[in-house]
């Protein structure tokens, strides 16, 4: 039985097994609508990253890209309360601030609480 520490099971009412049937069906529909691959959470952390930068589908470099998967990172744990937007820099871009450290988690609890949030994330955009 997989334990998550309290603070990650707040942030959604869902358990493993919901969470893992939510993310595949997040992926499946991801696939379908852009036409590729099954992504895993580095595409989906990118696409977050994208749409949070919000200047649309353009070619990024790889500097860029790791630049926003940081971004949505961020994003994403500010729903638990450990960054905070500070503003955007003369390019547009985002910049966040850690305002409280981030537990230790295991790989395990590591991979559930990103696929919770972005499950939750594009939940909230598509609504």
């Amino acid at each position: 039985m997989l334990s998550i520490q309290a603070d990650v099971l707040s942030l959604s009412f869902m358990n493993a097994s919901e969470i893992n049937l939510k993310w595949k069906e997040l992926q499946r529909k991801v696939a379908l609508n852009f036409d590729t691959e099954t992504p895993d959470i580095k595409v989906m952390l990118f696409l977050i990253g994208v749409q949070e930068l919000g200047q649309g589908p353009k070619k990024f470099g790889k500097r860029e890209k790791e630049e926003l998967m940081h971004i949505a990172t961020c994003r994403l744990f500010s729903e638990m309360g450990f960054y905070e937007l500070q503003g955007l820099d003369q390019d547009g871009w985002p910049h966040w601030t850690l305002i409280k450290p981030i537990p230790n988690y295991t790989l395990l609890e590591q991979e559930m609480i990103l696929k919770s949030l972005i499950v939750d994330y594009f939940e909230d955009i598509l609504a």
